[in-house]
């Protein structure tokens, strides 16, 4: 083989291997629940891993065994249910200590493994004073009301400090948000190999909450959203445009999601959000919610964002 020959299959080689790390590059997402009410077998709760990794965390986990059980049902797992719960979770980053956020967690405690749960240290405080504490459920934590059963350790996370996973090669940041002020949520960026996913618990729009949370955010993200760093944005839409505005109660409707995002692109530019994947979660399933909501977002989506409503136990791939 000559010089020549032999550079020709080192830059074939580097090609091949540059595009199967791109293509191992991004996330899977297994719905666990999706609703924002009523259903107390389809509540908040997204699992989330590196593409062709088990190591997955769970972004809110108000439903668990339900969720799990309808994701083997349709294809996503292939093991049991417990292996998934106990394995293949490796730990809970919860949004907000509202029942329809935490709920699947509690309850499935005393079947689950050892594991961390992650978040701003007012949610936690909550978890530790409210939940895990023998006056409403066994404490599986490691702080708080004793006897400490030590099963879950709590991991607080400093807001817009990059924090690694355990068990995962995933890293996170939290960012606070306006939930029905002066109560607060949560938006979760994940990073893998530079490739991002935002998750965004309850939150209220600025314009009405009379806050910066979500413009803070949207500074924070717009780079990655620029250089098409950033795969997804889970955000809620729980009410129609037709709610009032006063009992709304930290939620956002169709019109205000649109707001936001156009806010978004006024940073980052609005031909960068043309097809970004908007997955719209917590619709509250009432009346004729949904297909308001569904309705409503069409045909106000002059973005061309790619917008997303997720199934419960059905992977998305970003």
């Amino acid at each position: 083989m000559n010089p020549y020959q032999k550079n020709i299959r080192l830059v074939l080689l580097f090609c091949c291997i540059f595009s199967y790390a791109q293509a191992q590059s991004g996330f899977r997402v297994v719905p666990l629940g999706v609703k924002g009410g009523m259903d107390e077998s389809n509540l908040s709760a997204y699992m989330v891993a590196a593409t062709g990794s088990n190591d997955y965390i769970c972004l809110d986990a108000g439903t668990l065994h339900a969720g799990i059980q309808q994701a083997i049902n349709k294809g996503a797992f292939k093991v049991p249910l417990s292996t998934v719960l106990r394995q293949y979770i490796k730990g809970y980053f919860i949004s907000h200590a509202h029942l329809d956020h935490l709920a699947g967690m509690i309850i499935n405690s005393p079947e689950d493994s050892n594991k961390n749960i992650y978040g701003l240290p007012y949610c936690l405080d909550i978890i530790k004073e409210k939940y895990f504490s023998w006056k409403s459920w066994a404490n599986f934590a490691d702080e708080g009301e004793a006897p400490l059963l030590k099963k879950y350790h709590y991991t607080p996370l400093t807001p817009g400090t990059p924090t690694a996973i355990a068990q995962t090669t995933m890293s996170v940041q939290a960012f606070p948000l306006s939930h029905s002020a002066p109560y607060q949520s949560t938006a979760f960026l994940v990073n893998h190999q530079q490739q991002y996913l935002l998750y965004l618990g309850d939150t209220g729009a600025d314009t009405i909450e009379h806050s910066d949370k979500l413009q803070l955010l949207w500074q924070a993200v717009a780079p990655l959203v620029k250089s098409q760093q950033l795969k997804a944005i889970f955000i809620e839409v729980s009410f129609p445009d037709e709610q009032p505005a006063k009992q709304l109660f930290g939620h956002l409707t169709p019109a205000l999601l649109m707001q936001e995002m156009k806010t978004l692109g006024s940073l980052s530019g609005t031909d960068a959000l043309k097809g970004l994947p908007v997955v719209i979660t917590h619709i509250k399933p009432s009346g004729n919610n949904e297909t308001a909501i569904c309705r409503q977002l069409a045909q106000q989506n002059h973005l061309q964002l790619k917008l997303i409503f997720p199934e419960q136990g059905k992977a998305l791939t970003f």
